[in-house]
């Protein structure tokens, strides 16, 4: 448990001066909140792997040690609600490097929603890849994720010209999304199946490289609207993992 606390209080430094970071940026530099949020959002499922990875804790996976990762997580979220953040500059710098004006009023409603769900996907997942000996594999969806989903949404703003719309959780006001920027997470996975290419056997590759790419390219494009991350994770560990078992 003392190495788990050692592990969560690192990762929440980390998190929250990087936070702080990126919400300066918006306020001082007008960096636009749409790709300071995409920035944030990788840091928080990218961080706690790699603290995991440098640490090498044998503490291991178990529930009791899950649960209470995931308590403390919805609790520290709390420091963002609005009768504290309203007295902080600190903490408001770093709400404001999430809090993306289409969201409002569900910001914190759907950050928690996701995280919670993110967590909850990969945390036994990455656990369970490293027990199999494929810690570094583990690393695929959450890349895909961070570097496919977090360019969608620029490179959507910036080129989308096809547009669709998607629903939203709480709401009944639909958002919208381009292929173009979908495209991304498919670009963004082929990329790294090549990067991590020497991890797979010759067929395994072929296969990942025909079936990966679209099935989290679907995954993002008819999940809600900022809820994502969850589907995108629990799609792509399963088909990583049914890829490993060919051969």
């Amino acid at each position: 448990m003392t190495a788990f606390l050692i592990k969560q209080g690192t990762m929440f430094m980390i998190l929250y001066g990087f936070q702080f970071l990126i919400g300066t940026f918006v306020v001082k530099h007008n960096l636009r909140v749409n790709y300071a949020r995409k920035i944030v959002h990788f840091m928080s499922f990218i961080t706690p792997m790699a603290i995991e990875v440098i640490v090498k804790s044998s503490t291991g996976y178990n529930a009791p040690i899950f649960i209470v990762g995931l308590l403390l997580n919805c609790l520290i979220m709390l420091i963002y609600i609005k009768p504290i953040r309203e007295k902080s500059v600190f903490v408001q710098r770093m709400f404001t490097s999430f809090d993306r004006p289409e969201d409002r009023p569900h910001t914190l409603l759907w950050l928690n929603t996701q995280l919670v769900a993110g967590y909850i996907v990969l945390a036994p997942c990455f656990l369970f890849f490293q027990s199999i000996g494929y810690g570094t594999l583990a690393f695929i969806p959450v890349l895909i994720n961070g570097l496919g989903d977090g360019l969608a949404e620029p490179v959507g703003i910036r080129f989308g010209k096809h547009k669709y719309r998607v629903n939203a959780l709480f709401t009944k006001k639909k958002y919208t999304r381009s292929i173009e920027g979908s495209l991304c997470v498919f670009l963004s996975a082929v990329l790294l199946l090549l990067v991590f290419s020497s991890s797979f056997t010759g067929i395994q590759l072929i296969v990942a490289l025909l079936v990966l790419p679209i099935a989290m390219t679907l995954a993002e494009a008819f999940s809600p609207h900022t809820i994502d991350t969850p589907f995108i994770l629990i799609v792509g560990y399963a088909f990583l993992y049914m890829i490993l078992s060919i051969g």
